[in-house]
């Protein structure tokens, strides 16, 4: 087993602070052993802001057009939208009105359960996607997010990066999975594609075969060949995500895959209420139980 991703992101964090005088920003940096070990224990080019700072987005995105290409860091993703004015009213528009770029890195850090309550907690990269000029990712891998961090330094568009707690311990590689006769297809985002491995084996033992795509690059969404054929087999899809179900990107993915196929495709993510503090009242990633039995459902229906 390789370096974990918690420990690619530290080098890479690391390397462009060093290598191309980069900064780095957020809050509370220094707090919870450095953002889970993903940000180096230096005082180099790192700006920590206070957990109630919301001028940090000003700063890095002022960072970004001086071209000092800053990552800034969201320790909960749900502080996107307290600081979201400058990053999508900004950042995101400068190169289409102004025709001068701000490539800011954007660490948004999804978290989840253990009582984190309505406000600390969740993933929220749909509401984003309706801003043109903002790039989204979901990279959950050491490879994927070398990727994605080679396409923002070869490019000077703003990229908002999905992450997931849930993924900083992980070093396994997800690859894409196609069986003859399966009866399902699946496309998975964010911490789903943990839980849809587990949810697979689950639909094997009742002898269901299924189809799996890993879905990195969520803005812009470039449709494969292999997905069309997927569901062109199986004529049932289903898009995971960590995010809510209602109006998000999931939705948007589902609809463009169907027009595009003569199949339905379906979503499962969080419910449409806040979350509570208690563990009955959490609102989570589709566990893979819950992946089983929806996917149970769809295929007893047919």
């Amino acid at each position: 087993m390789g370096k974990n991703l918690a420990e690619t992101i530290n080098k890479i964090t690391r390397d462009h602070i060093f290598k191309n005088n980069g900064y780095v920003v957020g809050q509370c940096l220094s707090a919870v052993g450095w953002v889970q070990n993903t940000v180096p224990n230096i005082k180099k080019n790192i700006v920590e802001l206070p957990m109630t700072e919301t001028a940090g987005a000003g700063f890095a995105v002022g960072m970004a057009i001086a071209n000092a290409r800053p990552i800034f860091i969201l320790r909960f993703q749900s502080f996107l939208w307290l600081n979201s004015s400058p990053l999508i009213m900004h950042a995101a528009k400068t190169k289409e009105l102004f025709n001068y770029s701000s490539p800011i890195f954007i660490r948004a850090i999804a978290s989840e359960g253990f009582g984190s309550g309505p406000l600390h907690t969740n993933c929220y990269h749909s509401p984003f996607a309706h801003m043109p000029g903002m790039p989204i990712c979901a990279p959950m891998t050491p490879n994927e997010y070398k990727s994605i961090w080679n396409n923002f330094m070869k490019n000077n568009d703003p990229l908002l990066v999905s992450e997931h707690r849930r993924s900083y311990k992980s070093s396994i590689e997800f690859k894409n999975l196609v069986h003859h006769r399966s009866k399902i297809s699946f496309f998975a985002i964010s911490a789903t594609r943990f839980n849809i491995e587990l949810a697979q084996s689950k639909l094997k033992k009742i002898g269901v075969d299924v189809d799996i795509f890993h879905l990195v690059w969520l803005k812009p969404f470039k449709i494969k060949k292999e997905y069309i054929e997927s569901l062109n087999k199986t004529r049932i899809g289903i898009v995971l995500d960590s995010s809510y179900e209602i109006c998000s990107i999931s939705e948007n993915i589902a609809c463009s895959l169907m027009l595009k196929t003569n199949a339905k495709v379906y979503v499962q993510g969080m419910k449409d209420f806040s979350p509570g503090t208690s563990q009955k009242l959490e609102n989570m990633t589709p566990t893979s139980q819950q992946i089983f039995d929806f996917a149970a459902k769809l295929l007893n229906k047919r």
